[in-house]
């Protein structure tokens, strides 16, 4: 049974104070009573700004806004607000403070949401679980002892449990999804480009990253889709906006698709059964509708493609610190971070622009595939993630990694690269489908269809061609609609 209520999504709460069944305020106010009795044990938030919400809740003119005095929770990683805390989960920044607010997080207000707090997330969003050694770990609200995923745990966490009907996310991995398939929700990763950048910023993580949101419900992915897309003239990357708008779309027949699917690992690791089944339930559903099904694996090399994901985040990283020491006119030593961080931060000193730029060349050569594969295929169908969610302090590294860990200093560069490889071992396999999306810059989409024995849920991820997000969403409406959502 779903613990999940989706028909309390945001666009509900939004019709009812439209139709003055409730007030702004008392939305407010009823969102802090589910924050004041579920996160003592979920730990899904880290920061709240209760007083200014209901000033805002009573003072804002929410006439004409698709989200108009509805409560939402932002990432606490780059989703800044002038004057809120900017920590990106890291004891660097435990003391930071946004001094302007970012545009997605404008975007939101703009919609006629009210930003009521953040939401946690491990540091600077490098793992798949949430975890941060500054705040503790979320966790899972189907069971207390799982964790909901990362790097939008916190905000996959409040939905889940009913503290917002929507959150603030974002997916330089895989970090919507894995969230969404591990706690039931719907967790769509738009298309490169579609969504708000900066200000500051034109290019997060060379496009693998991009800000949207974790929902209940189809009909609020559409439209947050429509109040989120944009194209920013500053922006490196841009996707042409879909006039005709994603929730009026939903009321379109669904096309009948060609769609491949797949039940391997792309870096070749195992893949539960639970998993697997996920997939082939929906395939039989897939086939029941209409449309034609086959198994198919594009030919690309994921552990190659997942190697030259490590080799960007880690010259990212450093980049990040380097100017963080300009900052604050020091170095910065292994204390000042968490240790995947200092490796990743090591790890990136020792990369030539040559490497860095094959990295880049790479996810191309990936997105090219990936065309010629739609040719054939409209949507690709994989699971969301490997297996059901870890339990909270799983130990990812034994006592010999960790000491290669902190030693990354001393070796080589391509002794280096193995380590960061070494240290998600574990971890990676759980999760290796949702980084291809993200660095061929396609949309992408986890649906929760599964519960397993252990009543934890489980995702299928489709994947379409660049601009095709409506493509998601009606297969997703259809799957709702007929009861395939758990």
């Amino acid at each position: 049974m779903s613990i999940i209520n989706r028909e309390q999504d945001g666009l509900f709460y939004a019709e009812q104070v439209r139709n003055k069944t409730v007030t702004p305020k008392e939305l407010v106010e009823q969102a802090f009573q589910m924050i004041e009795k579920e996160n003592p044990q979920l730990n899904a938030v880290i920061h709240t700004r209760k007083e200014q919400a209901l000033k805002e809740a009573e003072e804002r003119d929410f006439s004409g806004k698709p989200y108009g005095g509805v409560p939402i929770l932002v990432k606490g990683l780059g989703q800044a607000l002038a004057g809120e805390p900017s920590t990106s989960g890291a004891h660097l920044f435990k003391d930071s403070v946004a001094v302007q607010t970012s545009h997605f997080t404008q975007a939101l207000i703009d919609a006629g949401f009210i930003v009521i707090g953040q939401t946690n997330v491990p540091e600077f969003g490098f793992k798949n679980i949430t975890e941060p050694e500054l705040y503790g770990p979320s966790r899972n609200p189907w069971n207390p002892d799982y964790s909901p995923g990362g790097s939008s745990g916190g905000a996959a966490a409040s939905v889940a449990s009913g503290m917002v009907s929507v959150a603030g996310a974002s997916d330089g991995g895989g970090s919507i999804r894995i969230p969404a398939s591990f706690t039931g929700l719907v967790g769509l990763k738009p298309t490169r480009g579609r969504t708000p950048l900066g200000p500051g910023s034109g290019r997060n993580w060379q496009g693998a990253s991009i800000s949207f949101a974790l929902t209940k419900s189809i009909r609020d992915t559409a439209a947050m889709m429509d109040v989120l897309q944009t194209v920013q003239p500053a922006a490196a990357f841009q996707t042409p906006l879909f006039t005709e708008g994603y929730l009026n779309a939903l009321e379109k027949p669904t096309p009948k698709f060609n769609i491949a699917y797949s039940l391997e690992s792309p870096i070749l690791s195992e893949v539960s059964e639970e998993a697997k089944k996920a997939v082939l339930k929906t395939v039989d559903w897939l086939k029941a509708q209409g449309h034609t099904v086959v198994e198919k694996t594009p030919p690309i090399d994921g552990v190659d493609l997942m190697k030259s994901y490590y080799v960007m985040n880690s010259g990212e990283t450093t980049a990040m610190m380097e100017s963080i020491e300009i900052t604050l006119q020091r170095k910065l030593t292994i204390d000042d971070m968490e240790l995947v961080t200092w490796v990743l931060y090591n790890a990136g000193k020792t990369i030539s622009a040559a490497a860095y730029s094959k990295t880049l060349n790479t996810w191309d050569r990936a997105a090219e595939v990936m065309a010629e594969f739609n040719q054939e295929f409209d949507l690709f169908l994989t699971p969301a993630t490997a297996d059901s969610a870890p339990k909270v302090g799983t130990q990812w590294q034994d006592e010999d990694m960790l000491k290669r860990m902190r030693n990354i200093a001393e070796v080589s560069s391509e002794e280096q690269q193995q380590v960061v490889w070494d240290m998600f071992d574990k971890s990676l396999p759980i999760t290796p489908f949702g980084i291809q999306a993200n660095l061929t810059g396609q949309p992408s989409i986890s649906l929760p269809v599964l519960l397993t024995t252990e009543g934890l849920p489980l995702g299928v991820q489709f994947t379409a061609p660049k601009g095709k997000e409506d493509w998601l969403l009606a297969i997703g409406r259809d799957m709702e609609a007929d009861g395939q959502f758990i």
